[in-house]
């Protein structure tokens, strides 16, 4: 038989809602450390419902896409060695339709590389101001690789989506060279072989980019009301001249694109 004041007690404890003695001492015991704090992801580009696809690219058709020139070379190419390019560029369908961009070592030291633009195409595409583009690429590895997507009309209209050089592997170039704006961004995701998704928006008043879901740089340049340019998407080969040209031995090199879009409002 218990002593009146144990029954007393323990009267008394369920009263106040807890179980027995001990539950006492558990409620007065001092709360474990908090854990380690986890941040939040970094914001990405918010969804548009208000955008619709107007262009998705498909490599392989000829209504699209020319493959193997631009006006953005002289003459229309095949060469550009003024811009310090070793490009020879080439129909092949090898170099650019399978939506893997390529270039071989040529005999006379040129390197024949894949071009795709939708410029003179029979559907003759053009992004427009306020037009956002998404795609997905996959960097180079050998030093002396020049990938870019981009734009170009009539001599100039440039916005660089990107360009991308093997010897400074972390870092893409974006340039707006409508309006004189641009960025050198550099993160660790940013490596040779990696993929690496980007957006770009054609604002009038501002262009702006997105790096694996991230915005990491808006001009406050814009590219202006009226503005429309046709794409390019190539893999050029560097000369020396800025960055250094392939190392001797390298006759190949290539770099992927994937799932490139483009939304209007």
């Amino acid at each position: 038989m218990l002593p009146a004041s144990t029954g007393r007690l323990r009267t008394l404890l369920r009263r106040l809602g807890v179980g027995a003695p001990g539950a006492v001492a558990a409620a007065e015991a001092p709360a474990p450390p908090p854990g380690p704090t986890v941040p939040a992801p970094a914001p990405g580009p918010v969804p548009d419902p208000g955008r619709v696809p107007v262009f998705t690219a498909d490599f392989t058709s000829a209504s699209q896409w020319v493959a193997g020139r631009s006006w953005a070379y002289p003459g229309g190419g095949p060469v550009n060695p003024g811009d310090n390019k070793l490009d020879h560029l080439v129909p092949d369908a090898s170099y650019s339709r399978c939506g893997s961009f390529r270039a071989t070592l040529r005999p006379d030291g040129d390197w024949d590389a894949g071009l795709l633009t939708t410029e003179g195409s029979a559907d003759g595409f053009q992004v427009r101001t306020g037009d956002v583009l998404e795609t997905r690429v996959r960097l180079p590895v050998e030093t002396g690789a020049w990938p870019a997507v981009w734009t170009w009309r009539d001599g100039g209209q440039e916005v660089d989506v990107f360009e991308y050089h093997p010897d400074n592997p972390d870092l893409l170039e974006l340039s707006n060279h409508v309006r004189s704006g641009n960025r050198y961004y550099r993160d660790p995701a940013v490596r040779p072989g990696a993929w690496v998704d980007l957006r770009v928006e054609f604002g009038r008043s501002s262009v702006v980019w997105w790096v694996n879901g991230v915005r990491v740089f808006s001009d406050g340049r814009g590219v202006g009301r009226g503005w429309h340019a046709y794409l390019i998407v190539n893999l050029s080969v560097s000369a020396g001249r800025y960055h250094p040209a392939p190392a001797p031995g390298v006759t190949e090199m290539a770099y992927e694109v994937s799932g490139l879009r483009v939304y209007r409002r």
